[in-house]
Order: structure tokens, then sequence, then C-alpha cells
């Protein structure tokens, strides 16, 4: 072989970093001309709140999936989505493709994003963000800081990495290139691991400009890339402010010990029995003690208010005003009927 036929080769297979941006050769009807052997059937279940867009929508989920041969059931009883093959479908993968689209549709995400999973170049991507974290609140904190105010962080990852991202629950959805979706779990774990977004956005900025420069395509991009050092920063506990004793040159008066306390009160000469019937009637009283508050408790809601009784010097107030008011009417009446 010469050498202008290995470069040629060299050029159509392409080097392994360009691999992403190769594209998927189509499959058609012609691929595959005797169909499927047996059918396939996926379904998955959705929340309540999510019923009325599916009914809206179902229509036109049908229609979609009806170009690619493929059967698609609501069931509002069970409430599931359910996807099978027919006779006719040429696809094999596109019953993965098809049950992608009802567990998007199932995590809130919208028809017009989620029907873009049934193309070849495109894919999903569910990741479960409830597990990094234990506590309530920081797991609320770091998902709010994925979001980012207004929504401006998740807008600037779909710009970077053109997919659809939809934060919702326990879950991120994401919609869009392969290439795209390993990107969006990494920011996603690093956020949830208690690692800013930022980092990794400014690094995807970084890369998209190194790209663009034809010199450094075979160089290392190490040096561009901002590096995150995470610190355990100690938190300054405030002062407690310890009032101090007056100095007493005697030591402390030595407790008594359980024994002392029984000789003391006389329950040391008790009988077993009768040591049982005092702690049962203390018990006891202590539980009519109980019952009592939580019945007082209960009927504070229902006491009426204390009304305020009117005195002497109220009316006496009340009458004076109504006298300067029917005095300033008159004037008013005068005033007018001299004007007329």
């Amino acid at each position: 072989m010469d050498e202008e036929e290995i470069n040629e080769e060299r050029v159509e297979t392409g080097p392994v970093e360009n691999a992403w941006a190769m594209k998927i050769p189509k499959f058609t009807p012609e691929d595959n001309p005797h169909g499927l052997l047996e059918e396939s059937k996926f379904a998955t279940l959705f929340p309540k709140y999510r019923e009325q867009y599916l009914k809206e929508c179902w229509p036109l989920v049908q229609k979609v999936l009806k170009e690619h041969h493929i059967v698609a059931e609501l069931d509002l009883i069970e409430g599931s989505l359910t996807v099978k093959t027919t006779r006719k479908t040429w696809d094999p993968y596109i019953i993965i493709k098809a049950r992608d689209l009802m567990k998007l549709l199932s995590r809130s995400v919208p028809f017009e994003q989620a029907m873009r999973v049934l193309q070849d170049e495109i894919g999903c991507d569910i990741i479960k963000i409830n597990s990094f974290v234990r506590k309530k609140e920081t797991f609320l904190k770091r998902r709010q800081r994925l979001i980012g105010p207004n929504g401006v962080t998740l807008k600037s990852i779909e710009l970077l990495t053109e997919c659809y991202v939809l934060v919702q629950g326990n879950t991120v959805s994401a919609v869009g290139p392969y290439k795209g979706l390993i990107q969006v779990r990494r920011i996603v774990e690093d956020t949830m691991k208690n690692i800013h977004p930022m980092y990794n956005i400014k690094s995807l900025m970084i890369k998209r400009e190194l790209m663009k420069d034809p010199r450094l395509k075979n160089e290392s991009w190490d040096r561009f890339l901002p590096k995150f050092k995470s610190k355990n920063v100690p938190r300054k506990q405030p002062k407690q402010k310890v009032k101090k004793k007056p100095y007493t040159p005697f030591p402390p008066p030595q407790p008594e010990s359980k024994l002392d306390q029984q000789l003391a009160t006389g329950e040391y000469f008790l009988k077993d029995e009768q040591k049982k019937a005092k702690r049962r009637h203390e018990k006891e009283e202590k539980q009519l003690q109980v019952k009592k508050t939580r019945e007082e408790e209960r009927k504070k809601d229902f006491i009426p208010p204390e009304e305020k009784i009117p005195t002497t010097k109220d009316t006496e107030e009340a009458a004076v005003d109504i006298t300067q008011f029917k005095a300033k009417m008159k004037k008013l009446t005068k005033k007018r009927s001299k004007n007329d």
C-alpha cells in the first residue's frame, strides 16, 4: 500500500477523540425486512399530578409512536404507561427509546422535549440525587445550587451541554446528545458532593474555546482548566459566657447516696410489696397530672375571649362625638344655602 492510501484510510476512520462527532448510520426498514420475531413490552408508573397533562398530550404521543409501529396505552386506574411492539415494527431498538419516552413523561418532562429521545443521536439520563446527602436541609440547598438564582445555572448547563435538564423531586432528567449527557451527570454528581457547579461550567467554557485553536489539539489542557481543592474550614462556635461562682475555701457537700435517701424517707424499712405499691401510687399521680394539663390545653381553644364592658367614660366620649358631628353638619348646610 502507498502512503497516500494509508492517509486516506486514516481520514475515513478518524481519531478516537472525534468518535462522538461521527454520525451514526440510519437504520432503515430495508435493513430488517422480516421485522421482529417476538413482542416486547414495557410499563412505567406515573404520579397522580401528571394525570391531567398526560390525558391532554396522549393523542400526540400515540401519533408519534404510530410512525414507528409501536402501540402506546394509558391506564388511569393503575396509573401506568405501557408501550409494546407490533408485527410491523422493524427497528429493534425503538422499543427502548419508547420506554425512555414514557419514563421522561412520568418525570414531568414536557412532551416537546421528551419526543426528542426517539432520534438516533439523542438519549436520556435520569439521575437519582437523594442518595448523595443524608440531611434534608443540605439536600435542598445543593439542589437549589444546581438550579441557581432564577434558574440561571441550569440554563448555562443546558447551553454548554446542548441538553434539556429538569430538576424534579429526587431526580434530575436530562435529554440530549450522549456527550452532553455525560457532562450533565458529572456536573450533577459533583454538585451533590459539595463541589460548586461553576467550576464545571467554567471548565466547559474553557474547553469550548480551546477546541477552536488547532495548535492545542494534541496538547494537554490541564494547565488551562480550573482546579478545585476541597477545604474543610472549621466554623467558629460562639463562646458561652460562664458565670464565675464566688470563691469558698470549703469543698462542696458530698451528695447523698440512694441508700441515705431511702433511710431519710423511711422507704428502706418498707417491705417489697409496700415499695411496689408506693411506686405504683406515685406513677398514677403523675399520669393524672399529665392528663389534667392536656385537658386544660385542649379546652383553651374553646374558651371565649373576655368582652369589654363599656364604661361611663366611653359613653360620654361617644355622645360628645355625636354632638360635634351634628354641629358640623349644620354649618355645612348653612354654607350651602348661602351659596345658593
